[in-house]
């Protein structure tokens, strides 16, 4: 079984193109455009606590073993926002505006310093 995350977006397009450039690839897709497919080598489903009001939300976020810096840097010059890398107890973590305003995560991982 695969993680399958859905992520609705107001432009399929303008979404397709922010995530080829994160470094997904284009897979299968309709013929009207109206969805696409964009397969990664695994996926997790994370679990983690929330407030009552954050109960039921859903983030999209990815792991890489690229540096951050250099996602963050090919982000912005194709055209996204991006926060600094901040330092985590569990690595590294980036977070990217996508087209629809939508925060997404991208974490690289040292296991060293948390198992």
């Amino acid at each position: 079984m695969k993680v399958l995350p859905i992520r609705y977006s107001k432009n399929v397009e303008a979404a397709t193109e922010f995530y080829c450039a994160l470094g997904l690839e284009i897979g299968s897709s309709s013929r009207p455009g109206n969805w696409v497919e964009m397969p990664a080598a695994a996926g997790v489903l994370a679990i983690h606590a929330a407030s009552a009001t954050e109960g039921g939300s859903c983030e999209l976020a990815f792991e890489t073993d690229e540096p951050l810096d250099e996602v963050a840097t090919r982000m912005s010059a194709a055209g996204h926002e991006t926060s600094p890398v901040i330092d985590e107890n569990f690595g590294q973590s980036l977070r990217l505006c996508d087209p629809d305003g939508v925060w997404v995560q991208v974490n690289r991982y040292d296991r060293e310093l948390y198992t």
